[in-house]
């Protein structure tokens, strides 16, 4: 599957937060870790704020694919590990 990047998608906040936790990371130093590893991969220093951070942790805050792809660096993964199974969307959108 490909995504646009400007298109939004819906992380799973809990899966972000999870990782962020096993790191034993803050809300700030997982932004910190996001523009460290943006500027690393781009010599731009990149990131996003804590509140929308904790946006998308606590409520799956759609966001741009772009972004998803900045938190990913950040926590050392594949952005589309930061997605829902496939079920999990299913089921969301059966309930919706």
């Amino acid at each position: 599957m490909t995504y646009d990047e400007t298109e939004p998608v819906h992380p799973d906040g809990l899966s972000i937060r999870r990782r962020r936790h096993d790191r034993g990371w803050s809300t700030r130093d997982l932004v910190d870790a996001i523009g460290d590893a943006c500027e690393r991969a781009t010599g731009i220093r990149e990131t996003i704020t804590p509140n929308l951070l904790k946006s998308v942790e606590e409520q799956c805050e759609p966001i741009p694919y772009a972004t998803l792809c900045l938190v990913a660096d950040g926590l050392g993964c594949d952005p589309v590990d930061l997605l829902p199974s496939e079920i999990e969307s299913m089921e969301e959108s059966l309930t919706h």
